[in-house]
């Protein structure tokens, strides 16, 4: 299948509410894994029914490699059924009456597939979901997991281009979510299909996808691999929706003793802190010492006090306190600290996301922290 390429596009339901999506960008590769993730309301289902062409855009446009597929000033627009992509929704839509043999051949009969051809791919896609077994039984007789299996199987069979799937693990338990992100991942992995994912769950997006493009309020706010998006993220938005526990933000300028701290270690390693509007620190990021003596050179540094241990099985959430405001950082070692218990918290200059007054990833300052984390290392092995 050729790329997707989505060019400025526009969602608008008219009246005075805002635009569902407003000016979109996307490149979608052949082969690519793609997450669109977002809050509720981001726009990401209305782009994923714009690629599938059950909704028109409002403005824009989207081709697949060379063919105008949507485009209102051009006065072109490709129906759903003749774009080679397939559509899982967040229900499974499966006909009742018909076994999960008949279920996983609808689409080719549609198609009037011959028989042999079509017996073939449909035993093929059934031994690969482990649904073999279940031929004979109705939707009504399989779990959630199970029927899952039967929908993706019934797109498969008909050898989609492009594979767009809304939500389509948000009915099931954890254990069969776990199960399923497996399962998309090898079915991914076997028939290369290019996939497009909607999800709000920031796990299946970092387990899943080879890109994730963040959505909010109908934007792109970021679009890169899931550690770009983990370890570099574009804004605050980004930082504060990925990750959990959420990441430590410590807003600069509001007379707190934290932030006057971080403002001046910042003005040490910069030069100039005046643009600096924010920064955060994952708390997996941060590290604990139990005198300011024993923190490394050329960390950030505070003193801080331990309110309490929250074990969450396998990994720990301390929860400490700066001068009444809560930090937390999360650990794989158990803690031998108790509540109240004085500390110092620190973390790598390169631990540190710096963000502008306008929430955006200030420029040049991962360049210097770097280096500073660098000469750092360079001084102590001296």
């Amino acid at each position: 299948m050729p790329d997707i390429i989505l060019s400025n596009v526009q969602k608008s339901y008219g009246g005075t509410a805002p635009n569902a999506v407003s000016d979109l960008n996307l490149h979608i590769g052949d082969g690519e894994f793609m997450c669109l993730l977002g809050p509720s309301g981001c726009g990401k289902t209305t782009t994923l029914r714009m690629i599938a062409g059950l909704e028109n855009l409002t403005d824009g446009e989207i081709r697949v490699g060379e063919r105008v597929i949507d485009s209102p000033a051009k006065g072109a627009f490709v129906g759903p059924e003749k774009r080679g992509m397939g559509l899982v929704f967040q229900s499974y839509a499966l006909w009742p009456h018909l076994t999960i043999e008949r279920n996983t051949d609808f689409g080719l009969r549609l198609r009037k597939v011959p028989k042999a051809e079509r017996e073939e791919r449909v035993a093929r896609v059934m031994k690969a979901l482990d649904i073999e077994k279940y031929r004979g039984r109705y939707p009504s007789q399989l779990s959630g997991g199970q029927q899952q299996r039967v929908a993706l199987a019934r797109m498969l069979a008909v050898n989609p281009g492009v594979l767009l799937l809304d939500e389509p693990l948000s009915n099931l338990d954890a254990r069969l979510r776990l199960e399923m992100r497996a399962e998309l991942k090898r079915i991914h992995a076997e028939f290369r299909t290019t996939i497009v994912f909607v999800t709000h769950d920031q796990w299946e997006a970092m387990t899943l996808a080879t890109s994730i493009a963040v959505m909010n309020e109908g934007t792109l706010q970021q679009l890169g691999t899931p550690n770009d998006i983990y370890d570099r993220p574009a804004n605050r938005f980004v930082a504060e929706f990925v990750g959990s526990p959420p990441i430590n933000v410590i807003e600069i300028g509001e007379g707190h003793a934290l932030d006057r701290a971080v403002q001046d270690w910042l003005r040490s390693r910069l030069g100039d802190a005046a643009q600096v509007g924010s920064v955060g620190i994952r708390p997996e990021a941060l590290l604990l010492a139990p005198t300011e003596s024993a923190v490394p050179a050329g960390h950030f540094a505070h003193a801080a006090q331990v309110t309490g241990i929250l074990p969450t099985g396998g990994s720990w959430i301390v929860e400490l306190a700066v001068e009444g405001r809560t930090i937390f950082m999360t650990t794989t070692i158990s803690p031998t600290l108790g509540g109240g218990e004085q500390v110092w918290l620190h973390a790598r200059p390169a631990a540190l996301h710096v963000f502008n007054r306008a929430g955006q990833r200030l420029a040049g300052t991962d360049e210097a922290l770097a280096r500073a984390e660098s000469g750092v290392k360079v001084v102590r092995q001296a």
